[in-house]
């Protein structure tokens, strides 16, 4: 019987509009508006409830060191100023920790990098069979050259599946995405080497550019000669 009654069209009820004479009052609000509005309501409600019950059972033994550490600006609590919070010996230390671990993770990359690079290299050996071709001018020739090595990677191509050649291509790719890491990590080591190196003590000075005779972006400094007992 429910099946029945579903079936038979039922005419849609529209709500009104805002009469005529109260247009000066905006549009009329209707029924999905005001259930926003007081799901909204009810919610900041419910906030403002579970702070105050909060702040009725609170502890007045309780305390944390951020009550000491803050201090209110406009309202807003901040935390103290963080700049000398650790001693130049605990700097020093933990930048040689720093140091320590991109070096780590550079020769973990160099190593896998050897790994792949003797994994490819049956594939990168040229074939020992050689063809000598004559031309009569030089773009003639690079032509022939052209022609010739794409005839063998052609060839060498056709004589592997194509599972195995989409495995080449990804060892490939990822071979070149772990030499770009060396790289960055190696730089990333120089800068940091850099750093520590000009928190020792000792005189020192940056070059000017007159003074440099490789020229550089980089900046580079110059320690006084001490004497060492």
């Amino acid at each position: 019987m429910s099946s029945f009654k579903n079936a038979i069209p039922r005419r849609a009820h529209k709500e009104r509009a805002q009469p005529q004479a109260r247009k000066k009052f905006g549009l009329l609000e209707k029924h999905k508006d005001y259930v926003v509005r007081a799901t909204s309501f009810h919610k900041k409600e419910q906030t403002l409830q579970k702070l105050k019950e909060k702040a009725a059972f609170r502890n007045p033994d309780e305390f944390y060191f951020k009550m000491v550490k803050t201090k209110t600006v406009d309202g807003v609590h901040k935390l103290e100023s963080q700049a000398n919070k650790y001693t130049p010996e605990e700097l020093m230390l933990m930048k040689t920790q720093d140091i320590g671990y991109i070096l780590q993770k550079v020769q973990s990359e160099k190593k896998k990098i050897e790994k792949l690079t003797a994994m490819l290299h049956s594939l990168d050996n040229k074939p020992s069979n050689k063809r000598v071709y004559y031309a009569e001018d030089r773009e003639e020739a690079e032509e022939l050259a052209s022609k010739a090595s794409e005839r063998g990677n052609l060839a060498a191509s056709e004589n592997l599946p194509s599972s195995i050649r989409r495995k080449t291509a990804t060892s490939y790719r990822e071979l070149e995405a772990r030499k770009s890491r060396v790289r960055d990590l190696e730089k990333v080591y120089m800068d940091m080497a850099m750093q520590k190196e000009l928190q020792k003590s000792g005189r020192k000075r940056k070059l000017r550019e007159e003074e440099l005779v490789n020229p550089t972006t980089k900046p580079v400094f110059k320690w006084r000669q001490e004497r060492k007992r």
